[in-house]
């Protein structure tokens, strides 16, 4: 070794450097096989210790076992001391009770008095309750001895537990010496195996240091060769610079150009996507008019400074800025997608709702019946969207000043009479919201359409003119022919509507209110008469009663809605999977709306959904219901329209055909121009019966 350490005359220095650092790679390995014995060693440590570990365990279970053992005789004894005592205290007593020296002997004697005879029957009775006593003691006494053989019992088994883990116990410890003296053994042979390996490396190094010294000698001339080198690169180093900001330049202007294009590549495809997926729309409207789907269309309510602040409130549904009818919602880290019709957002107004709906609506006047209803929990804004407030109106009133317009338009070649009813389904009731105390309302026209008998029950029958629709005789109807007279009956039906307070809506709807706008129509020039039926439904809203705080009769009324809520499920689930028999008459309401779900209908669906964290199981709930009720097809609507004047059905076809001809500008919405057939096949339908004040 001293040899290594000697500097060499003719040498320079980088080779001894050469050379120091090929030693200390032969160290390394010395290191090496060093660090394996101590890795090895410590994993032996930690075995011994985890083998301790188990021992102590071991130890701890078998005092806990003899100090059960000991509570166990502890208490065994106590109770045969208990036990013992009893015994003593029941001899004691027998022998106190007990008469010594009594036979019984059976003999036939005459009772001279009646004083003998009761003393008689009194030992007689005394001596029977004794040998009950006797009898009841004895079983005590073998109740004692059970329990003290159970005693015994347990403290056998408990004893043989004891000796068990014992006996595991000195199998653990002798495992524990066993382990100890082979690792001891395996760690004598590895240090030994190690020793052998380094002295071995050793002699290969001193080989190589020998072999390091001779090509010291031929290395001068390639240094030399180096140095130059080093010099040229130095060089090339100094003018790095300049090239490297010349090479820069020219790659940011390379990338600028390709980014441009990109762009343009990428917003060309922006518009054609943006316009394929307006004619795919077009496209599923018209399939969806074909099969006659039910549209859905999801609205979804802004969070309100009345909602508060916190992680309940916060918004959980985000929107595809490039489709506007998927929406998305976030729930225990996972993101479910929602596709329907089109998805109206928080800032949407009233008035984009309507112009969506605005073409459904004007069908009605061509003799269509049409169905709008809305869905979603408590607090939604359903009660908003359709009927809204003073200032900004609803679908309702919306709808009936469309209708007006519509009438005011086609007056030079139609007669055309607009009709409300409103009613609402309260407790599975059917109740006439516009069937009030007369003397309630103070103007006298409105009073005198009120006049009717408040106890009349209303039912839902088949109508008698043979078209098999639905109607609700007593209903009041009336004819409405301005903005004035529809105020004044949705005020009357507002006041009359069941509402409370509950824990999730200040101003909680407790019932379904349906608001029935009929409009009947007669060509002047033809004759042709149409009967259009306008249901626009503001479903009670679905809620849990531990959430919404319900009792008593709120109770009861969130039963009855969730129960007809669950009805127009199972209805839902019945059309999709087109079972031949569909249960419309589980519930009022279902039974209400068997004619908009039956396939002489044109429906739509308007879900309601709250974004916050608190609402999502109920948001998710509503929105997995609304994509079923996409999934229905009805069948394409049919026109009712009636012929006064023509000699045969042949020429009444005919000339209804022509007239939905001429109204087909006045009506936007996709089948507006189909002429009478339902899906129910071939038929004539007849316009239902009105009340005309």
């Amino acid at each position: 070794m001293s040899e290594i350490g000697e500097p060499l005359p003719s040498a320079p220095t980088e080779p001894v450097h050469a050379t120091a650092s090929t030693l200390d790679g032969k160290g390394c390995l010395q290191e090496g096989g060093l660090l394996h014995i101590v890795k090895e060693n410590s994993r032996l440590r930690e075995q011994m210790t985890v083998l301790q570990l188990e021992l102590e365990e071991k130890t701890r279970q078998l005092s806990e076992l003899e100090q059960h053992l000991k509570d166990v005789l502890q208490d065994r004894a106590e109770r045969e001391e208990r036990l013992n005592k009893r015994i003593r205290d029941c001899h004691l007593a027998l022998a106190k009770q007990s008469t010594p020296g009594v036979k019984y002997m059976t003999k036939k004697m005459e009772v001279e008095s009646s004083r003998m005879k009761q003393d008689l029957e009194e030992a007689q009775s005394r001596n029977h309750y004794l040998q009950e006593q006797i009898g009841i003691q004895r079983q005590l006494l073998t109740e004692q001895e059970q329990q003290l053989q159970d005693s015994w019992r347990a403290s056998a088994q408990l004893q043989a537990q004891i000796m068990m883990y014992e006996a595991e116990l000195e199998q653990a410890q002798g495992e524990m010496l066993t382990a100890l003296q082979k690792m001891e053994d395996e760690k004598n042979q590895a240090i030994e195996e190690v020793f052998q390996h380094a002295r071995s490396e050793m002699k290969i190094v001193h080989d190589n240091l020998n072999g390091v010294r001779m090509n010291l000698l031929s290395i001068q001339p390639a240094l030399k060769t180096l140095t130059s080198d080093y010099n040229c690169l130095k060089n090339h180093v100094r003018d790095f610079p300049c090239l490297l900001q010349d090479a820069v330049s020219q790659t940011k202007k390379e990338i600028y150009q390709a980014v441009e294009e990109a762009k343009e590549i990428n917003q060309d495809l922006l518009r054609k996507y943006k316009r394929e997926m307006q004619l795919r729309k077009k496209c599923h409207n018209e399939l969806v008019r074909l099969r006659g789907n039910i549209r859905v269309l999801c609205r979804v309510r802004p969070i309100t400074r009345e909602d508060g602040a916190g992680p309940d409130n916060r918004n959980v549904v985000s929107f595809d800025q490039d489709d506007d009818a998927v929406l998305y919602v976030s729930h225990r880290g996972k993101t479910s997608m929602f596709e329907l019709d089109k998805v109206f957002q928080p800032y949407a107004l009233q008035a984009d709702i309507f112009r969506e709906v605005q073409a459904l609506i004007t069908s009605c006047i061509d003799g269509y019946n049409v169905c709008i209803f809305a869905y979603g929990q408590t607090g939604s804004g359903k009660t908003y969207t359709m009927e809204g407030l003073p200032e900004d109106p609803g679908i309702n009133q919306r709808a009936l000043q469309h209708l007006f317009g519509e009438v005011a338009e086609r007056s030079t070649d139609w007669d055309l009479t607009i009709t409300v009813s409103m009613a609402e389904i309260y407790n599975e009731t059917l109740r006439d919201l516009l069937g009030s105390d007369p003397q309630k309302t103070e103007d006298l026209t409105m009073r005198n359409l009120l006049a009717k008998d408040p106890s009349e029950k209303l039912e839902i029958k088949l109508s008698p003119d043979g078209s098999g629709q639905l109607y609700v005789p007593g209903l009041i109807q009336i004819r409405v022919q301005s903005v004035d007279d529809i105020n004044k009956v949705f005020e009357l039906g507002r006041v009359n509507r069941a509402t409370d307070f509950t824990n999730v809506n200040e101003r909680s709807s407790r019932s379904h209110a349906l608001l029935i706008v009929s409009v009947t129509g007669i060509n002047l020039t033809s004759g042709v008469r149409t009967t259009g039926k306008l249901n626009l439904v503001d479903l009670a809203g679905s809620e849990r009663v531990g959430k919404s705080g319900a009792e008593g009769p709120r109770l009861r009324e969130a039963q009855n809605i969730n129960k007809s809520l669950l009805a127009l499920g199972d209805v839902i689930c019945a059309l999709r999977s087109k079972q031949p028999y569909i249960p419309f008459r589980n519930s009022k309401l279902t039974y209400l709306l068997q004619d908009s779900l039956s396939g002489d209908s044109k429906t739509l669906m308007m879900v309601q959904v709250s974004p916050m964290e608190k609402n999502v199981n109920e948001t998710i709930c509503s929105l997995k219901f609304a994509q079923r009720v996409r999934s229905v097809e009805l069948g394409a609507a049919g026109r009712r329209v009636e012929n006064q004047h023509c000699s045969s059905r042949q020429e009444c076809e005919l000339e209804s055909s022509l007239s939905a001809a001429q109204q087909g500008r006045h009506n936007s919405y996709p089948g507006g121009n189909i002429v009478g057939k339902s899906t129910a096949g071939k038929r004539r339908l007849v316009a239902s019966s009105e009340l005309n004040h």
